[in-house]
């Protein structure tokens, strides 16, 4: 009888039923990979079998996830993470265990960790030191440091130009100070123009250097090419600074920090110092437990031109502690901090892993596979090289499942059940037939 055709029949439809109901219950699962039942056909001997072998029914050959892309939707929060193209997230749990993942939805643990659902996202650390991203080491949790990143002093960055650049203009037509005049930096009578900027410690304490630029009496033989000088003396904090690093006034008087600057005729500076002119103030003289504040001045940006007194730039590369403000991830997986210093810090790099065969792929639930014999071992890239895809930041991946071909399959799939239990019915009826001859 042919009950056992009608038996498995039912079987596989069953199972059919069971893969889309599971596709439609994720539809809106961030990241979710849509499967597909697959069956094949049983004979009872294929040995020396003759085409006139109806077989016996249909059975499970596997259940097998389709990792096509899913759309991409576009969030508010900036560690949600879609991958456009190939490639896993790596995660580790925290006994170490590692799995992958294309669920982008992260957040920040109370200890800086990235994570989603207790899984840490991976990456490869940069090495804070030279900003390098330590590439092929072994990824470890990403994790991002939320205050007390460290200070840096004003010349600190040691890089070309470090310590402060102040670019102004100096009105040429101002008036000249006479020589017999006394600086005074309580008294504007004493000087042209003054201006400030903020500067750091080594402990990241801010102070107020002043600059005070006082035009010089011409030569009495006037140079060839003509020349004109200024005088620039500095304040900190409101004290006179002193050329051997001490502040506010000494007995004997101390000779003041001072600095020439020469223009030429056509405005623009020369002869300045190429290491700049040395601001030195002792730890002593702050006495607030710094290194005190030894960087180096730079003028070159400055002219004289017959317009009105302006600064057109300042910088200087010191910087005071910081906490964090905001964060945000490149295309190439570049995790940076923001923080209420003004700096941006690289923090990591996020890797992803791809593999030879996806669907061998262990699958963990929670959005998540692991390895397998069958997947084969991962190969861990940085987003956008290998075979990885790349990846858009405050933005999530849906799930690749088309709800409207699902439907059609549901469809066909009770249609497959309903005509399999009509088989068993017409094996019911012709039996009971058999049955009932007399």
């Amino acid at each position: 009888m042919g009950f056992q055709q009608g038996l498995s029949g039912l079987n596989v439809s069953a199972k059919s039923l069971d893969v889309i109901g599971n596709n439609v219950a994720n539809a809106n699962t961030v990241g979710f990979k849509g499967s597909r039942g697959e069956f094949s056909d049983i004979y009872a001997s294929t040995f020396g079998a003759s085409s006139n072998i109806a077989g016996i029914g249909a059975k499970t050959m596997t259940i097998a996830q389709q990792f096509g892309q899913g759309n991409t939707t576009s969030t508010n929060s900036p560690l949600d993470i879609a991958i456009t193209g190939n490639g896993f997230f790596r995660m580790q749990d925290p006994t170490g265990s590692i799995s992958y993942a294309r669920n982008g939805q992260f957040q920040l643990d109370k200890n800086g960790f990235i994570v989603n659902n207790g899984q840490f996202l991976t990456g490869w650390p940069v090495n804070q030191g030279t900003g390098l991203v330590l590439a092929g080491s072994t990824p470890q949790p990403i994790q991002l440091q939320f205050s007390n990143i460290g200070a840096r002093p004003t010349g600190g960055s040691g890089v070309t130009g470090a310590g402060l650049n102040l670019g102004l203009n100096l009105n040429a037509n101002d008036k000249v100070i006479p020589a017999t005049t006394v600086f005074s930096s309580t008294d504007p009578t004493t000087y042209n123009y003054s201006t400030s900027a903020t500067v750091y410690d080594s402990l990241g304490g801010t102070h107020t250097q002043t600059f005070y630029f006082r035009r010089d009496v011409p030569p009495a033989v006037p140079t060839v090419p003509p020349t004109s000088t200024w005088t620039v003396r500095y304040a900190l904090d409101g004290k006179d600074v002193n050329a051997d690093g001490t502040l506010g006034p000494q007995v004997p008087a101390a000779t003041p920090l001072s600095t020439g600057l020469t223009f030429d005729a056509n405005g623009r500076p020369i002869g300045l110092p190429v290491g700049g002119s040395t601001f030195n103030v002792t730890a002593a003289a702050l006495n607030n437990g710094s290194n005190g504040l030894n960087f180096q001045m730079f003028f070159d940006k400055s002219t004289q031109f017959g317009s009105p007194f302006s600064v057109n730039s300042l910088t200087q590369d010191g910087y005071t502690d910081g906490i964090l403000t905001g964060i945000s991830v490149g295309k190439d997986g570049m995790v940076q901090g923001r923080y209420s210093n003004g700096q941006t810090r690289n923090v990591a790099q996020v890797v992803l892993s791809s593999f030879t065969n996806v669907q061998g792929l262990q699958p963990l639930g929670d959005n998540r596979w692991a390895e397998s014999s069958a997947s084969g071992q991962p190969l861990t890239n940085a987003p956008g090289s290998g075979s990885t895809g790349a990846l858009q930041s405050a933005a999530v991946e849906d799930s690749n499942i088309d709800l409207t071909s699902e439907l059609v399959n549901l469809i066909t799939a009770q249609r497959n059940y309903q005509a399999n239990s009509q088989t068993i019915k017409a094996q019911d009826t012709i039996l009971q037939t058999i049955v009932n001859l007399r």
